[in-house]
């Protein structure tokens, strides 16, 4: 068995459900106490003493309106609705917590990049150098029409746009500020040398922003940089310009041809596939012994919704499942919506269809990834077999109840993998990227580095 450190992030968002639907009914969830700051908090310390790495905060700016033609199947299962802003209880988990890293999900297709560059680097100042950005690029059509926009942006083009997205963010962030532009010299009445300070000049086919960062450089300046798309466009983007990526896959064998392509990618565009840590969704129920989780898991899919399933499913992939038949076998059919969660069941395992029902059931608990029921060495042996066949460096764990099921893994799963030396028993206060890479800032061959002062003077 590999003696690879494995990496933690736990998976949530800011709402009373995530990969679950139906769960929030079950009597021990919590989750809809995602309104309080008390919830956040509470959570990052329970976490922050289990030495995880991070909390993954998902997200999405519209409703699962696909199923059916309509939002009420989302809004009556708590299908990632109602949904706060992630970015905003970010700086209280940090306020009682040291090391404990946060990854958040902005969309590129949705905020100027000018604006959002500072809210990005005020969180990393106010956080000690502990945030992540997940990039996406929003496959809900609900969002896009919300925001005004007539029709969803075209798959291939919304990566077009999160290429000079990250672009403007590149540059106002590694090149606007030089290293010494903040002086606070008393004698001479100057907090900032106005020298050291650029304007971006930035002219590009779907941003103009001529001027400067409006923040001084934060610990990490970029944060780490993280992406979850896995369409051929999504993986390519990945392999160019992500740190982490997270990935969904209901199986081992499918994992890994992901984690392949990603790594291979990235050496395309002249980096080592191994700098990017890869996470991989995992969903744990654990019981003292072997019969206490399976009747845990027993009786969570009671609770389980295929209503809520299929609405979730549908708004992933812009297909409406109330169309088929629940034996018939889902067909893959290009759009606009996330390709990848379509092939991962009708095109990247070729010995199996799936059927509408198996979806919903499969979906119910946990999403697409696995869900393992046992005791705590069973889930710490299936942890280990993903690390050592798939290629994956951690997982993003995800929860069936709120916060129970962080609270068990907490306590049960992670002193078996401290004791096999999979996960730290310790862990310092230092930014995120360094705690993932050792270093604080952007390795120098990454492409956003070519932005930076010091490369443009060179």
């Amino acid at each position: 068995m590999s003696k690879k450190r494995i990496l933690l992030n736990a998976f949530l968002m800011n709402c009373p459900g995530n990969q679950s639907p139906g769960l929030w009914s079950h009597p021990e969830d919590r989750s809809h106490r995602y309104k309080e700051i008390e919830h956040w908090t509470e959570l990052a310390k329970t976490l922050e003493a289990a030495n995880f790495d991070a909390i993954f905060l998902a997200d999405v700016l519209g409703p699962y309106d696909v199923y059916e033609g309509s939002r009420d199947a989302g809004l009556r299962q708590a299908v990632q609705s109602p949904i706060n802003d992630p970015l905003l209880v970010i700086p209280a988990m940090a306020a009682v917590t040291e090391h404990l890293g946060f990854g958040v999900t902005a969309s590129v297709t949705h905020e100027h990049p000018y604006t959002f560059a500072r809210r990005m680097s005020t969180l990393d100042h106010l956080t000690k150098g502990r945030v992540g950005w997940n990039i996406v690029t929003s496959y809900l059509k609900s969002a896009s029409i919300n925001i005004g926009l007539k029709e969803q942006i075209g798959h291939d083009e919304r990566y077009d746009i999160a290429e000079e997205y990250l672009e403007v963010c590149y540059k106002l962030w590694e090149g606007s500020w030089e290293d010494g532009a903040v002086v606070r010299d008393t004698e001479k009445k100057m907090f900032v040398d106005p020298s050291q300070v650029h304007d971006i000049n930035h002219e590009g086919t779907y941003f103009s922003v001529p001027g400067a960062h409006l923040s001084e450089p934060s610990p990490q300046r970029t944060p780490v940089i993280y992406q979850a798309g896995l369409s051929s466009r999504g993986s390519a983007f990945a392999g160019k310009h992500a740190e982490g990526v997270y990935i969904s896959s209901p199986t081992i064998s499918i994992a890994k041809k992901y984690v392949g392509k990603i790594r291979t990618q990235a050496e395309e565009f002249g980096r080592k596939g191994e700098e990017i840590k890869i996470f991989c969704l995992f969903t744990p129920i654990v019981g003292r012994t072997q019969a206490e989780a399976e009747e845990k898991y027993s009786d969570y899919k009671k609770h389980l919704s295929h209503e809520g399933a299929l609405s979730l499913f549908s708004g992933w992939t812009g297909i409406d499942l109330s169309q088929y038949d629940p034996d018939e076998n889902l067909q893959f059919v290009e759009n606009d919506s996330m390709r990848s969660r379509l092939e991962i069941f009708t095109k990247v395992d070729p010995d199996k269809q799936w059927t509408i029902n198996e979806i919903a059931e499969f979906v119910g608990i946990g999403g697409i990834g696995p869900v393992v029921v046992g005791t705590p060495e069973v889930i710490a042996d299936e942890m280990e077999k993903w690390v050592n066949e798939a290629g994956v460096d951690g997982f993003n764990i995800t929860y069936a109840i709120m916060p129970g099921s962080f609270e068990d893994f907490s306590e049960l799963v992670i002193p078996v993998l401290q004791e096999r030396g999979l996960v730290r028993k310790e862990a310092e206060r230092q930014t995120l990227r360094a705690n993932l890479f050792g270093f604080d800032q952007l390795a120098d061959h990454h492409p956003g580095k070519q932005y930076s002062r010091k490369q443009l003077t060179v």
